[in-house]
């Protein structure tokens, strides 16, 4: 079984948490997550991150620190998935995120983060992100 180093970005602004959805005819087909993909050999993640943003939802980040990290087997496609999720922002002037090489994107809040609907790769981050969301809103509302 090979394993695939891959990248995902958590982007979160007031509207939400940044989300994509897998293109049908791809493994996971159909499913949410947090948009990115697979790091080139000899590729810094960081480049992959912001080259992958960039392919599948033209937009231009600044990538920051890990945020979390999983490693899941997928023995229905023979692979395992080291996944690297990172915090980014996006850079000043960047486009909104638009669907170019996914199915769709989607700003969601804390109870769109259901498990069922994300890869089992991503699962184990969604309690991070929740957090992360209440702990911004929260900031958000008493700086009103």
């Amino acid at each position: 079984m090979r394993t695939v180093i891959v990248v995902a970005g958590v982007l979160i602004e007031p509207r939400g948490v940044l989300l994509s959805r897998r293109k049908a005819g791809s493994h996971l087909a159909g499913l949410w997550e947090f948009p990115g993909g697979k790091v080139e050999p000899g590729e810094d993640p960081r480049d992959a991150l912001r080259r992958e943003l960039a392919e599948e939802l033209g937009v231009d980040v600044e990538v920051g620190d890990i945020f979390d990290v999983a490693f899941h087997r997928y023995e229905d496609a023979e692979k395992a998935v080291l996944l690297l999720f990172y915090e980014v922002t996006r850079s000043a002037g960047s486009p909104e995120p638009r669907a170019l090489d996914v199915a769709e994107v989607a700003w969601v809040g804390q109870g769109a983060l259901d498990p069922a609907v994300f890869p089992p790769a991503d699962v184990g981050v969604l309690e991070k992100v929740r957090a992360r969301l209440e702990s911004t809103r929260r900031v958000a509302t008493s700086s009103c």
